[in-house]
């Protein structure tokens, strides 16, 4: 696959302003949809995000509308999220792609790295003296959460770069994070995964995330005769459109739902 921010690929990044996305879904339309940043605010805790009611029923609906072309892609783990959202027969990606439930309830599960519960454990004793990071420990990596004090984004990323060397394992970074998990896989992957089986094949595959690692899944859906939709401020990116916030992605959904 090309890389989503490769000028030279057929999904070369955007540099212009990105219009609104079209109100009307495209017929046969399938959505990818990232959680937080794109259904759920951003919030200096991990642990202590909210799910409303409006955005259960949200995705409930939508999945009944689309007739279970909709699927949850983030780099949360899919338990986290199952439990958040409360809801059963929705397909979720998680883990970075490196961990997919499918709504019939078959997976396709990464097996976790060699030795990540100590350096879990390594990392979470090096940010004792440094108040206000936070490990979140997955079952396929571990996390660093520097939003409570961004001043040392350098010293977190310096030691899971370090960590990550040492250990062999994938280093991604996110907003106001960088984690450690186990090398291949991305959510372009999740997604083409997603698009080869039914009841995705053959749709317009349309993906909302607003983060860095959700560039793959852009250009998963680009390559498939879709579109992406980056949730936040302009950046450079291979999606085609985008919307200002978490409220602006639940109204268009709302409003996609009722055309």
């Amino acid at each position: 696959m090309e890389s989503a921010l490769d000028p030279q690929g057929p999904h070369a990044v955007i540099e212009r302003a990105l219009d609104l996305p079209p109100a009307r879904l495209p017929a046969r339309a399938s959505l990818f949809l990232d959680f937080d940043g794109t259904l759920v605010d951003l919030v200096d805790r991990p642990d202590a995000v909210q799910v409303t009611d409006r955005v259960r029923a949200l995705i409930a609906a939508l999945c009944m509308r689309l007739d279970g072309r909709l699927a949850i892609v983030t780099g949360r783990e899919v338990a986290f999220v199952r439990q958040r959202l409360g809801l059963h027969g929705v397909g979720i990606a998680g883990s970075h792609g490196q961990e997919i439930h499918f709504a019939d309830g078959t997976k396709n599960i990464t097996e976790p790295p060699a030795g990540l519960a100590d350096v879990a454990d390594a990392i979470a004793l090096a940010v004792q003296s440094h108040e206000g990071v936070l490990v979140e420990r997955k079952p396929l990596g571990v996390a660093l959460h520097y939003r409570m004090a961004p001043q040392l984004e350098g010293w977190s990323h310096a030691l899971a770069t370090e960590m990550a060397v040492a250990h062999g394992l994938h280093l991604q970074p996110g907003k106001m994070m960088v984690e450690l998990r186990a090398p291949g896989g991305d959510k372009g992957g999740a997604v083409a995964q997603f698009l080869d089986t039914p009841p995705f094949a053959g749709t317009t595959p349309i993906m909302l995330g607003d983060d860095l690692t959700d560039e793959p899944g852009f250009a998963a859906v680009s390559a498939h005769n879709g579109w992406g939709v980056l949730v936040g401020p302009e950046r450079q990116t291979a999606a085609r459109y985008r919307l200002e916030g978490v409220q602006h992605v639940l109204a268009w959904l709302e409003g996609a739902l009722a055309k």
